[in-house]
């Protein structure tokens, strides 16, 4: 099957996963960034690119951070942003999704930039919007349940990129809730596009996906065996709004488990990055010794993060 985020000359022309993307699209995704940070002093620079342009952001579930990211985004491409009140929308009201993207259109949208609770709910838009021949219409996921969240994803890997120069001969471990992150699924995609040889994820068995095996990574249930000499290492949150039950025995028994502290991140590489997408819980998958340490490249990412979804956003738009 062809893939929905390409056209017939394989350009990108909407972002709805990592997943099936080649690795020159991520690399181009990744050098478009980097031409958007001044080298002196990493302040992402203003460009003309989408001037004229008309960005809806569509978030259906609620994140201040990605939001504000993508807005400051699209401002720095000189796009007109309207952030959509989804409380007070005519979704709310009973209108169908679908319905309120055809009258989104006929208010001359260019771009929607989607977060919905729902997998594949950027997907669905994106077909719509082919069946009715808005090819000039482009929708960029901002994460859409467990499934995918590319623009994190790229800008991990633009941050990895950033420290380590390249992907060939690096071990990356992914630590924490395996199960419900979308963040974890498209970093392994990215990863092992671009050539990761050793990736690894560390996490109990209650936090772990039943076909973990099958997605080409290293299975580690203890932190000690999983951290030894890694350099890079990426804590998740603990998804606790998606999870049926109790999947734990406590916050502070994950802590001592499965929380990063200085003593196990010594079991890494001396020059190891630290990661997280944050929001970060201090004192259940972080310590503050940590994630306001020497090796925490966090607020970094954060930075690139909007250079990232600036080059998407060009890219997309045909730019």
């Amino acid at each position: 099957m062809s893939n929905p985020q390409l056209n017939a000359q394989g350009e990108l022309t909407h972002l709805l996963s990592i997943d099936g993307l080649p690795r020159e699209v991520l690399h181009h995704i990744l050098d478009t960034a980097a031409s958007f940070i001044e080298v002196s002093d990493r302040e992402v620079k203003k460009v003309p690119l989408l001037r004229g342009k008309s960005v809806f952001n569509l978030f259906f579930e609620n994140s201040t951070r990605t939001r504000t990211t993508f807005e400051i985004a699209a401002k720095r491409l000189s796009a007109d942003v309207l952030n959509l009140d989804i409380a007070r929308s005519a979704t709310a009201k009973g209108e169908s999704l679908l319905d309120t993207i055809d009258n989104l259109c006929a208010m001359h949208a260019d771009m929607f930039v989607v977060r919905h609770a729902s997998s594949g709910a950027p997907y669905l838009i994106a077909d719509l919007l082919r069946h009715f021949g808005r090819h000039n219409v482009h929708v960029v996921n901002a994460g859409d349940g467990r499934h995918a969240h590319p623009t994190q994803g790229l800008l991990d890997m633009y941050t990895i990129r950033h420290y380590k120069k390249e992907f060939g001969n690096l071990t990356v471990a992914i630590v924490g809730d395996i199960l419900h992150s979308r963040v974890a699924r498209s970093n392994i995609d990215a990863l092992k596009t671009l050539g990761v040889p050793e990736l690894r994820v560390i996490a109990p068995k209650t936090l772990l996906p039943s076909y973990a095996k099958e997605m080409g990574v290293r299975v580690f249930h203890d932190m000690a065996e999983g951290l030894k000499d890694c350099d890079v290492v990426i804590m998740l949150r603990l998804q606790n709004e998606r999870m049926n039950g109790a999947m734990l025995p406590s916050a502070g028994e994950f802590f001592k488990c499965y929380g990063l502290t200085r003593e196990k991140l010594a079991l890494a590489k001396p020059d190891a990055i630290v990661m997280h997408p944050g929001p970060m819980n201090r004192g259940v998958e972080i310590d503050s010794t940590v994630a306001d340490g020497p090796q925490s490249v966090i607020l970094n990412q954060v930075t690139f993060g909007i250079a990232v979804r600036m080059a998407v956003m060009s890219i997309v738009a045909g730019n």
